[in-house]
């Protein structure tokens, strides 16, 4: 059990705080100093390395999720309401990510290759909005997974 709870929460820290790092220092740093024509590629190198940790993150919170409630819950019966919020709410955040990651961050990447900074920059604003949709739910659910029980 310490396994499952240190792995699931090491990887709701790593997607979730990644996106915090993301959406609120590094989108504001960009813009000062990188030169609008190289944004997008910027972004795509940046979200080709976070996404693998992402992906990483997600299997590892569903494997372990389910793991913990199927082994000490004794399945979805014996969840309290926290774990059935936290689960809804990571499903949506899965699903958000999986869209980021298979039509704007791939339409992004097509930019980039095609050098059109432009589309590169729609795109980018077109994550910047999941993403920021998917940091509010990811902080919502931490704070049940925190303090759920208790709530």
């Amino acid at each position: 059990m310490s396994l499952a709870i240190a792995l699931h929460v090491l990887s709701a820290v790593i997607w979730v705080g990644g996106m915090f790092f993301a959406y609120m220092a590094m989108r504001l740093a960009v813009v000062e100093v990188i030169d609008a024509s190289q944004r997008g590629a910027l972004w795509c190198a940046t979200l080709s390395r976070f996404f693998r940790w992402v992906w990483a993150a997600v299997i590892l919170l569903l494997v372990t999720g389910y793991w913990m409630l199927f082994s000490v819950f004794g399945g979805m019966a014996g969840a309290g309401w926290h774990i059935h919020v936290m689960q809804a709410l990571g499903i949506v955040m899965t699903l958000l990510y999986a869209h980021v990651y298979f039509a704007p961050f791939r339409r992004l990447k097509q930019a980039v290759a095609n050098q059109n900074p432009q589309e590169g920059g729609r795109q980018v604003g077109q994550i910047r909005k999941l993403v920021g949709t998917n940091l509010i739910l990811g902080l919502i659910v931490v704070a049940i997974g925190a303090g759920g029980r208790y709530l």
